[in-house]
Parts: C-alpha cells; sequence; structure tokens
C-alpha cells in the first residue's frame, strides 16, 4: 500500500489537436504520443492520477492497457463531457475504491462548451475517505476570459461549501486539482471564488510558488495547474509532498521536446496518509 500513503497525480495530457489548440481527431492509439504517455505515466507510477483533456474519450483505455503491459495495473472512472470534446478522468490502481462519479452541475459557468469539474468519492484503507474533484478550467488572460473563469469558480466553490453542510462529507478531506489555467498572483478573484471563504487551501500557489507546470510555444513557462485541500490542511495531507514530478527529465529530454512529443504540461504529485 505504498508505505500507508495514498500518492495522488494531476496531469494535462494536451489532446486538444495540439498547440495552439483545436478540435481535431485527439490522440489516436496508434500516435506515438500515445506510447510516450503511458512511459511517462509508469515514471509517474501514482495511485491516484487525474488526468484532464482526455481526448477522445476512448484515450484513457489505451492508456490503462499501455501500462498493463508494463505489469501496471490501473482501472478507469470517467464521464463524457456533456458539452465539450475534452474531458477529465482518473486512471486509479485497484487496492482502494473510487464511487460515485459525477458532474458538478453548471460549472461550465458562461463558458459555451466548457468543462464541468468532475468529482468522485475515494476510500482507502479504513480511515481515509476523501472527494476528489478534477477541473478543467477555462483559458486566457484577456479579461473576458478571467470573467468567465469567475463563473466556474464561484459554482464549484458553492458546491464544495454546500457539501461541507451534508452529513458524512463535513470531516472529509476534499481534493481538487487540474488545469486551472489561472497565475497565482494574477487571477485573485478567480482563486477567491473557486476558495469559498477559506474552503479550500491552494498549496500549489505556496509550495510551488517559483515553479512552472505549463511550457510555452516561445520556451516561457508559468505555473498553471493547481492543486488544493480543505482548509485548514487535511490531516491527511502530508505535508510538503505536493511536487512539480520533472517527467522531462525522466524521459531524458529538454522541455521543448517534451512539449512537441509528450505535453505542454508537466504533472504534480502529492500525497495523503491512509492511516
Amino acid at each position: 500500500m505504498n508505505n500507508y500513503l495514498l500518492r495522488t497525480a494531476v496531469w494535462n495530457l494536451a489532446a486538444n489537436d495540439r498547440f495552439p489548440g483545436g478540435a481535431g481527431d485527439g490522440i489516436q492509439p496508434d500516435d506515438p504520443q500515445a506510447a510516450r504517455q503511458a512511459l511517462g505515466l509508469a515514471h509517474l507510477d501514482a495511485d491516484l492520477v487525474t488526468l484532464v483533456e482526455v481526448f477522445p474519450i476512448t484515450h484513457i483505455e489505451r492508456l490503462r492497457d499501455l501500462l498493463a503491459e508494463k505489469n501496471l495495473t490501473y482501472e478507469i472512472t470517467i464521464l463524457p463531457q456533456p458539452e465539450s470534446h475534452l474531458h477529465i478522468g482518473f486512471l486509479h490502481k485497484p487496492w482502494f475504491t473510487v464511487e460515485n462519479p459525477r458532474f458538478i452541475p453548471g460549472s461550465e459557468g458562461t463558458y459555451a462548451g466548457g468543462r464541468q469539474a468532475l468529482a468522485i468519492d475515494v476510500t482507502a484503507g479504513p480511515r481515509l475517505t476523501a472527494v476528489v474533484i478534477g477541473v478543467h478550467l477555462e483559458s486566457g488572460r484577456d479579461k473576458p476570459d478571467q470573467d468567465r473563469r469567475d463563473s466556474q469558480c464561484r459554482v464549484i466553490g458553492d458546491w464544495i461549501a454546500a457539501l461541507r453542510q451534508i452529513p458524512g462529507y463535513k470531516r472529509r478531506p476534499i481534493i481538487l486539482m487540474g488545469d486551472f489555467n489561472m497565475i497565482p498572483g494574477q487571477d485573485v478573484s478567480n482563486f477567491h471564488l473557486l476558495g469559498a471563504d477559506d474552503e479550500m487551501n491552494f498549496v500549489s500557489s505556496w509550495d510551488l510558488q517559483d515553479r512552472w507546470s505549463h511550457i510555452l510555444e516561445s520556451g516561457r513557462a508559468n505555473l498553471l495547474d493547481g492543486f488544493a485541500v480543505s482548509g485548514p490542511p487535511s490531516a491527511r495531507y502530508v505535508q510538503g509532498s505536493l511536487r512539480l514530478f520533472p517527467m522531462h527529465w525522466a524521459m531524458k529530454m529538454g522541455r521543448s521536446k517534451f512539449r512537441a512529443e509528450v505535453s505542454d504540461h508537466l504533472p504534480f504529485t502529492a500525497s495523503f496518509r491512509v492511516f
């Protein structure tokens, strides 16, 4: 059981054909990008992986099958997005339980064709029960983009606040992760609304504030991906465990080659105590 820790991860697969974006066909089974992503996930070897930009939706099955060839067994939890071709899904090892996948209603906000946040209930061992929420918010740095993110963050933040009032959920850790498309220190209103009056502690904004996760074509990079736990930080979260996983180094690539051949995002990892 991984030394009684649940090791989580989040990764944007950059399946939106390709950069700077568009529908296209996504990552096909015979695309070398699929094999490279499976290799990256094998290096990651996390117990629970939140995947963003799963496209086509069957791509997550291809990744599972390729990982099985590497003797890594994963199960899949995913729901097709109501309006978007880009999906959010979970790969998880079979030693713990993932149940009750559901979208947060209206969490696409005012973003027509946007992605709804996807929540699951996770049970690991006799004492760890948590809610994991995968998000993929509106991108863009202009005011209209920020306003659309505000509308999404408001719905998700309100949903989290309401969930914590439901018997059986009041003391459960809530883990929020995904491609926030928000930069710490810049998108203040987005963070405020998503945090729902200090409901969430954005550990990525503090522990990773000098790091980057999104690789731009120009070679520059910034911290767009995010990770938060219910605040004050859950006793189950291992303080300081949030890390940017240098998958490009593990695959012996510079970040420009990694961007071109694997993804324009690097994953995060973080650990939670099971006992």
